[in-house]
């Protein structure tokens, strides 16, 4: 079971890799290829929308939002461009030992996050 489990999230990686170079195919659909790009941007962002300490939360969006996005975009996407995708992303991730990092994933991440913050300043002075 661990082997499958092991196996299942070198898959979803890999994927998450694939989706990276889908985003710039010019065949992958408009509509995937925007979705797409919110997935990456995110699942390649060194920083967490929602930080892993937090008990249960900190893990939704690695264990099943990610995956569950990652699998519809995949599933979605015609055959001829995953398999051009998932080879390339094949290739980079033996080449470079790991996957690419997004620097829009960070800024999407950070604009969250400020919204976020503006949004409860904005409720706290509201209320006084």
């Amino acid at each position: 079971m661990l082997t499958s489990l092991k196996n299942w999230a070198r898959r979803i990686k890999r994927d998450g890799v694939m989706l990276w170079f889908a985003c710039r195919d010019p065949r992958t659909p408009w509509w995937l290829k925007a979705l797409a790009f919110l997935v990456v941007a995110y699942a390649l962002s060194p920083i967490d929308l929602v930080p892993d300490f937090i008990p249960v939360l900190g893990f939704v969006d690695d264990v099943i939002l990610l995956p569950v996005l990652i699998w519809f975009i995949v599933r979605h996407l015609p055959e001829h461009i995953a398999s051009d995708c998932r080879q390339q992303a094949d290739d980079w991730m033996s080449e470079r030992g790991g996957k690419p990092v997004s620097r829009a994933g960070i800024v999407l991440v950070l604009l969250v996050w400020a919204v976020v913050a503006w949004l409860l300043w904005l409720g706290l002075w509201s209320t006084h």
